[in-house]
């Protein structure tokens, strides 16, 4: 997946194409930390009143808080906000004078904890299909198939790159899918904007494979404002990174997948948006 520059620096995952950064916000002057037990919640809390005033000292004060628990780290809680329907991580130290934010990387698994623990809080997040304008997007495979797929994706994300090239065999091999390809160019590639456009003034899946394969693409403009809609759409329902996947219940997947996986949660969506009736 990759990520947009999120808004207090959070970002989650190795697997993005991100601005990856950590950053240290200092809420008071000093800082103190002792050791604590095996239960560090013997001595430490933190409530929901004291998270308040942190994110109001940070300026989300409008941010949902939504699940509070010790953190893979000694020494700091996690703390599972949303704001303006993204959900992110912050991490405060026991001290309550620091937040952390950024990922959390088990050195030996080589494991993304926050990424894990995000993909977690994201399981329950939908966003309808029907609320999603399809009219301009590229499709990908037949536009009869039943089974509809949207992607959220950067034209210069390279692991948008690689869930196409599995599109493509999934479209192969199943006529029953077929992906809703919307352009959404992140604000940390400077020429994601410009190619976005171009492919959708040609309304071209060739441009965006072109692209995708290193290829030149020509610089055309339009007064068509696709691109601008896909960006909006996406800051209202908080979607921050490419690629995003929205399977046909509504759940999200964001990163990249080998088509054999893609094709199994695609059919388990599926199945739950008509309640595990197969469509005739």
């Amino acid at each position: 997946m990759q990520n947009k520059t999120v808004k207090y620096g959070i970002l989650a995952g190795l697997v993005t194409c991100a601005a990856i950064v950590t950053t240290f916000q200092p809420l008071r002057n000093s800082y103190a930390f002792s050791g604590c037990e095996e239960n560090c919640q013997k001595c430490h809390s933190l409530s929901e009143q004291e998270i308040g005033l942190i994110l109001e000292k940070l300026k989300v004060q409008d941010a949902k808080i939504l699940k509070t628990r010790m953190s893979p780290v000694k020494g700091l809680w996690e703390v599972a906000i949303e704001d303006k329907g993204q959900r992110v991580l912050l991490y405060v130290d026991f001290s309550k004078h620091y937040v952390v934010s950024g990922s959390i990387v088990e050195v030996n698994a080589a494991m993304n904890k926050t990424k894990e623990r995000l993909d977690e809080l994201n399981r329950d997040k939908r966003i309808s299909q029907a609320s999603v304008p399809l009219k301009d997007a590229l499709v990908l495979g037949s536009n009869t198939a039943p089974k509809k797929v949207i992607v959220f994706t950067d034209p210069e994300c390279p692991y948008c790159s690689k869930l196409h090239q599995e599109m493509k065999k999934i479209v192969a091999e199943r006529m029953d899918i077929a992906f809703y390809i919307k352009l959404f160019p992140l604000k940390i590639h400077p020429d994601a904007y410009w190619k976005s456009k171009s492919i959708v003034c040609n309304k071209s899946i060739k441009l965006l494979e072109d692209n995708f394969e290193k290829k030149p693409i020509p610089k055309t403009d339009c007064t068509n404002t696709e691109v601008e809609k896909n960006v909006a759409f996406a800051d209202k329902h908080g979607i921050s990174g490419t690629p995003t996947v929205i399977f046909p219940d509504g759940s999200i997947y964001q990163g990249p997948a080998e088509a054999d996986r893609l094709i199994k949660m695609i059919d388990s969506a599926a199945s739950k948006a008509t309640g595990g009736k197969k469509k005739s």
